[in-house]
């Protein structure tokens, strides 16, 4: 749905990480940020700086669950300049890291919890709100449709929370 409903001249950026290898990016011309590295938290501030960049243009973030922990204050920023964001946080309760390094990490230090985003639950709805941006949470097809297509509408910032099925 991301895909077909990306507005024409959109500028997505993508740090979902592992979740976003699913997502098929449509066919309306965008301009793709990505994370060349293994910078985490970078996807919230890219998206501030593409849409002050180029305010005519519609900015659509996915962002992973884990990294948005990174830089939770970029919400602050994105309501306070008014900045047409749409953040869709995917959100697998995980930092899905690829096998080898979840290998590695369960090696040194004997557990695998260190990957765990479930105890406690972060709420990804209820965060943007503390810093004036209207979340909602998303677990089907057609509530991504309707919120995604009501955020791409509306001014200002918005967030997203996709629930995802976890990848291991």
């Amino acid at each position: 749905m991301v895909g077909a409903l990306l507005p024409e001249g959109a500028i997505v950026v993508d740090e979902a990480n592992t979740s976003s290898v699913a997502l098929p990016i449509g066919t309306a011309r965008h301009d793709l940020l990505t994370n060349s590295g293994f910078a985490i938290g970078l996807g919230k501030p890219l998206a501030i700086g593409a849409a002050l960049a180029c305010p005519g243009r519609p900015v659509i973030c996915l962002q992973a669950d884990g990294s948005a922990m990174y830089t939770p204050s970029a919400l602050w920023t994105q309501a306070r300049e008014r900045l047409n964001i749409t953040t869709i946080v995917l959100n697998n309760r995980a930092y899905a890291t690829p096998p080898r390094a979840r290998r590695r990490l369960f090696r040194e230090t004997g557990t695998s919890a260190l990957s765990d985003l479930s105890n406690p639950d972060l709420d990804f709805v209820a965060l943007p709100a503390a810093m004036s941006v209207p979340g909602y949470p998303v677990t089907t097809t057609a509530e991504l449709t309707a919120r995604l297509t009501y955020a791409l509408s509306e001014p200002g910032p918005h967030l997203l929370e996709a629930m995802v099925p976890a990848r291991h």
